[in-house]
């Protein structure tokens, strides 16, 4: 579903508490340690399909392992990235296009997802439901402002189920027509309409694993009792899987939250106020967002898991683009959660000293939860998993300004795609415009 038919978000109705059986989870290889993990959220699934439905999905797709750890100077490295498109994405939208698929096999009937990008949600997503039977995907980006392979990587595919939409504006442009359309309640259901964005719970449910997975290796690697983990985010459906996984009792002290410029969640983590500021375009695209979908998931539980405080707080910042919230004991918002943005040049200095200095070449918005990991003292107190978001070939101009060269930004999956047919329908940013193609092509 993604949204609820009131226009907010779902969430399960408790979080479970794992940490007795720590012990027993940190020996799994990865399939086995997402279907004990998943297991607990989805009920509704018979164990046998869903070990099916996982281990068709954590298989060979995953070249060199579903979520790696390497260690890289004082830190470590989780590269989620092995996975078709390359991005961390893949990680739970391979499992959805397969969930999606399995549960109209058994209900039948169509499912018309609709999805807004920043970069990387597109092509995962396309990539998880290409010529699923009985789903269409319907995929929005900014036009201009995704990178050039992410655009190539969505707008290559030619299944007769992917449509490819270029919106005239930016991200939250495109997230508020999906949110917007997906309110309209008859439309929704006259076109069974879903979501892949992470305001899909399952899609934070899939990502809850590596959290646990990582922090397993680093504990096992250094003998640590728990980690410190780096996040770089934009949507805050990545770091809100963190902060679930720390719930449930994973060895993690704390999540490092890292933003580029578009910094409205570190400015909030630091002072309590949300509010809206201009989007700027940098070199991590896929963090361009000022409006982060998730943040209402992880304030609802801010507030108390008051429906009624959230709604107010949530009002209140529709009309006016600003909340806040109470600051707690010590200046912070969440002991949990501490933040820090990333400018452009701190990023193509980290891109540049991790190469030179240790011959690992990180992409920009890993770069940027480098930057943060070491403002919070990366050579001090528990050790620090940074998460490596994507792979640095899908962003070869930051690279070869960084490093100056572009041989370091390479990997054959886009090569391969370079010189393929696209196809993409460009509207503009008009929510009757988007509503009217999706009936034009709807199967």
């Amino acid at each position: 579903m993604g949204l609820a038919d009131d226009g907010g978000l779902t969430l399960p109705e408790s979080i479970p508490d794992v940490s007795a059986q720590l012990g027993e989870l940190r020996e799994l290889p990865y399939p086995q340690l997402a279907f004990e993990i998943i297991k607990l959220f989805a009920t509704d699934i018979p164990e046998d399909d869903l070990r099916g439905l996982i281990d068709k999905t954590y298989g060979e797709q995953f070249v060199g392992g579903v979520a790696p750890v390497v260690p890289v100077g004082d830190i470590f490295i989780q590269e989620l990235w092995h996975g078709p498109t390359l991005a961390f994405k893949d990680v739970a939208l391979q499992l959805l296009g397969n969930l999606f698929e399995y549960i109209l096999a058994k209900r039948g009937g169509k499912l018309r997802i609709l999805g807004a990008t920043s970069g990387d949600t597109g092509s995962a997503a396309i990539y998880g439901c290409r010529n699923r039977a009985g789903v269409d995907i319907f995929v929005m980006h900014p036009d201009g402002r995704v990178s050039p392979i992410q655009h190539r990587q969505m707008t290559s595919v030619l299944d007769a189920n992917v449509h490819n939409i270029a919106i005239d504006g930016s991200f939250d442009d495109c997230q508020h027509i999906m949110k917007t359309i997906a309110a309209d309640l008859d439309f929704k259901r006259e076109y069974s309409l879903g979501a892949i964005n992470s305001v899909n719970w399952a899609r934070v449910l899939g990502q809850i694993v590596y959290y646990f997975s990582g922090a397993f290796d680093v504990c096992k690697a250094t003998g640590a009792e728990k980690i410190r983990v780096s996040v770089p985010t934009g949507n805050f459906g990545d770091i809100l899987a963190g902060w679930i996984a720390v719930k449930m009792g994973a060895p993690i002290s704390q999540l490092i939250l890292a933003t580029n410029e578009n910094d409205i969640l570190a400015r909030f983590f630091n002072t309590g106020e949300y509010s809206i500021s201009e989007v700027f375009q940098t070199l991590s695209p896929s963090m361009d967002i000022q409006v982060a979908s998730n943040f209402e998931r992880y304030l609802y539980y801010r507030v108390g898991s008051d429906p009624a405080k959230l709604r107010s707080l949530m009002e209140t910042f529709g009309k006016t683009g600003t909340l806040r919230v109470d600051v707690g004991l010590g200046g912070t918002v969440d002991h949990d959660i501490v933040s820090d943005s990333a400018e452009r040049e701190q990023v193509i200095d980290a891109i540049a000293r991790y190469s030179e200095k240790y011959n690992y070449t990180l992409d920009p918005h890993t770069a940027c939860g480098v930057v943060a990991a070491e403002q919070f003292g990366a050579a001090d107190g528990d050790p620090v998993l940074c998460l490596a978001t994507a792979h640095p070939a899908k962003f070869p101009e930051a690279i070869e300004e960084a490093t100056g060269s572009a041989a370091l930004a390479k990997h054959p999956q886009i090569e391969a795609i370079m010189n393929l047919p696209t196809r993409c329908e460009n509207l503009p940013n008009d929510i009757d415009a988007v509503k009217k193609f999706i009936a034009d092509n709807a199967s």
